[in-house]
């Protein structure tokens, strides 16, 4: 089931987004950097402020199974620009659909919004990642240059199918 956030489930998707986080960056940049309680403060306290954006801010979604949370996604609309902040499945709850179904719950809420067009970074070496965005119609933008460890995407939102 696809619902809205509540802050009542804020320690469960922060505890969520560690996991996730820890098997792309794991190897790859210092553990501090995504893990330990510090981090896991830092993380609670940025999908606090998701949480409690107004409807026209942006939106956070969390896919639940069985009363567990098992994946979120969040997006924010600023200065004319949607971005997909954050889409992360547990671990163990990948190849489920849980991603396709957060991702659907966002377009439709795009859609819904009037948005024509979306952006996200993806970090570089997460290929799981940059594969699932391909897969639902995300390219890279080819004027921009690769800068830092993340890429940047882009989504034409169109119309649902059928409308």
């Amino acid at each position: 089931m696809i619902r809205t956030a509540l802050p009542e489930d804020l320690d469960a998707i922060a505890a969520l987004h560690t996991r996730a986080r820890a098997t792309y960056y794991r190897g790859r940049i210092p553990e501090q950097a995504y893990a330990g309680e510090a981090e896991l403060a830092r993380s609670r306290e940025g999908w606090t402020r998701a949480v409690n954006r107004s409807e026209t801010e942006g939106r956070v979604f969390c896919a639940e199974r069985d009363g567990e949370i098992t994946g979120v996604a969040a997006f924010l609309t600023a200065g004319g620009e949607t971005t997909l902040t954050q889409l992360h499945v547990d671990p163990a709850h990948w190849r489920r659909g849980t991603g396709a179904a957060l991702h659907a719950a966002c377009l439709a809420a795009w859609r819904r919004a009037g948005v024509e067009r979306v952006r996200l970074e993806v970090y570089e070496h997460n290929l799981r990642a940059q594969a699932f965005y391909a897969s639902h119609g995300w390219r890279p933008d080819p004027s921009a240059v690769p800068a830092g460890s993340h890429r940047t995407l882009w989504l034409e939102v169109g119309e649902a199918s059928g409308d």
